[in-house]
């Protein structure tokens, strides 16, 4: 029996344009740098739409974000859609834009890799679906960190410099206060608004019902958002009402995590006396203070027990509770 084959002829495959972002990033608000943040846009803009192989996703750009922290909400943004399949390649500067710590880069970029996306590093000319792209990036990415921490030792000793010398080295945005070339101005409204904390406090009003009072009366925080007791509570312990600068109360543990932790010891403080004009009296400022820890000590005093001849012998022949004296 004959059999009969006949050939199958295939269609032509249409080619299919690839879908390209990029990521841009600046770590700080300087003007110079939102400059070059808006310049890295509009050149990666251009040259994605200049291709016709490939289709425009947009560009992803994270304003004044370290490269060591993963809560950068444009580059997680762009993982989220990477893993959606909305991209298919992702274009970025330079290895330090896109991650200064090794483990993250190397795990997101691997992780990118599996998905069949190439993220390609304009500097380093490193794409990462080559045969050495993993081992370049390794290399440079280590390099990238330890650059990284060189950057955050430099800057730790100019602060700790400036500390020593009495001067505050970042910007400060206290209540009360406009911060201006290095100096405290007092703002007469918001001064108002410190002192009558400080009285309602010391005439007997608890941190629950000033804050309730300063919303009832309509009045914004620093930032314009609502009073909270924590927020009330931070103005009755800071120093700088009284026009004195406690400097370093608190540190930066490393420049991986950027974690800030409270200085119990670990590093010297630097007290400042009549550093700036005072909106609170040193004498009502030491009040406060002494009428917060007798606050705090009644809260936390344990409760006493009283005993008599009686106790535990009593008890009610229903539930068996044991009877106890009321004066």
């Amino acid at each position: 029996m004959s059999r009969k084959i006949t050939k199958l002829e295939t269609l032509e495959q249409l080619p299919t344009r690839k879908r390209v972002a990029a990521y841009a990033r600046v770590s700080c608000r300087k003007d110079e740098m939102l400059h070059s943040l808006a310049a890295q846009i509009s050149a990666y803009s251009t040259l994605i739409q200049s291709r016709s192989d490939w289709e425009y996703v947009g560009v992803y750009a994270d304003e004044a974000e370290t490269g060591t922290k993963d809560s950068r909400p444009e580059f997680q943004r762009l993982i989220a859609d990477c893993r959606a399949g909305l991209i298919d390649m992702v274009i970025t500067k330079s290895i330090s834009r896109f991650a200064r710590n090794t483990v993250t880069l190397l795990e997101t970029v691997r992780e990118l890799k599996e998905l069949g996306i190439c993220v390609y590093f304009d500097e380093q000319n490193i794409y990462t679906d080559s045969s050495d792209g993993e081992l370049m990036l390794t290399i440079l990415a280590s390099y990238a960190q330890e650059e990284s921490r060189s950057a955050s030792e430099n800057q730790k000793w100019k602060i700790r410099k400036d500390y020593n010398e009495g001067k505050p080295s970042n910007y400060m945005s206290i209540y009360g206060y406009d911060y201006n070339a290095g100096e405290l101005i007092v703002i007469p409204e918001e001064a108002k608004v410190v002192q009558m904390i400080f009285a309602d406090y010391l005439s007997g009003l608890g941190m629950n019902s000033i804050m309730k009072k300063l919303i009832r009366f309509g009045i914004p925080t620093k930032c314009g958002g609502q009073w909270t007791e924590n927020t009330v509570c931070s103005i009755l312990k800071n120093e700088k009402f009284t026009g004195d600068l406690c400097l370093q109360k608190g540190f930066i543990v490393d420049h991986i995590t950027k974690r800030h932790k409270k200085n119990k010891g670990e590093l010297p403080k630097y007290y400042i006396e009549d550093n700036h004009p005072a909106i609170i009296d040193k004498v009502t400022f030491d009040a406060v203070q002494a009428e917060m820890a007798l606050r705090a000590a009644r809260i936390n005093r344990p409760k006493e027990l009283t005993f008599n001849e009686f106790s535990g012998i009593i008890s009610c022949g229903q539930c068996g509770a044991n009877f106890r004296r009321v004066t």
